[in-house]
């Protein structure tokens, strides 16, 4: 049984974005960036950052789920939602208001992927140089595509993980894989599907 504070993702293999996230006695497949899981990340490079973080917030689409009880601050995604992804911006890897003048990405979007979403402290306290922005964690396609950066989990995966976060909580995300240094869990799971989506990941 793993650290009940401590969500740990470790991919599968460095050929592949699939991995496990395990928290407790919990574990769920997941899917980490295209561009593979770095300490040196920055923004664009579509890698999922190494380290260990805290898990703000959590935002979602009230018109497409009902939120199950959390104990992380909760609050309900609008069409003017967006996420400044912009490193020059005074509000770089902020929630902003849309439309807006700096680089940014919609929160509120057809895909469902952002249906559901974990903000990441990641890069926050404060944001800095060009070191990445936006990081979360979200509903995955149905074919566990790689990610943009953050890591993605089957829709009621997500549902079942955000009932055990706490304030005291934080993600571990190993840049070591799976098959290179300690598997991530004992045994196999069925991967749940999830509605198939259209657009590319952001």
């Amino acid at each position: 049984m793993s650290d009940p504070q401590i969500l740990t993702v470790q991919a599968d293999s460095g050929e592949t974005s699939l991995g496990w996230a395990t928290l407790g006695d919990k574990r769920w497949r997941c899917t980490v960036g295209a561009g593979g899981v770095r300490e040196d990340k920055v923004e664009g490079d579509a890698a999922t950052p190494a380290g260990r973080f805290p898990l703000r917030r959590i935002y979602f689409r009230n018109d497409r789920l009902v939120l199950p009880k959390v104990r992380l601050p909760a609050r309900a995604i609008n069409e003017h939602d967006g996420w400044c992804d912009d490193p020059r911006a005074p509000t770089y890897n902020r929630l902003v208001h849309t439309p807006n003048e700096w680089s940014h990405e919609k929160m509120w979007r057809d895909d469902g992927l952002y249906d559901l979403v974990v903000v990441v402290g990641y890069n926050d306290d404060p944001p800095e140089g060009e070191w990445g922005s936006a990081i979360f964690l979200h509903i995955a396609r149905a074919d566990y595509s790689p990610t943009q950066g953050c890591v993605a989990f089957a829709r009621d995966d997500l549902l079942e993980l955000v009932t055990l976060i706490e304030s005291q909580t934080q993600i571990n995300v190993l840049s070591i894989p799976a098959a290179e240094g300690a598997p991530a869990g004992d045994g196999e799971q069925d991967m749940k599907p999830v509605e198939d989506f259209d657009e590319r990941d952001w």
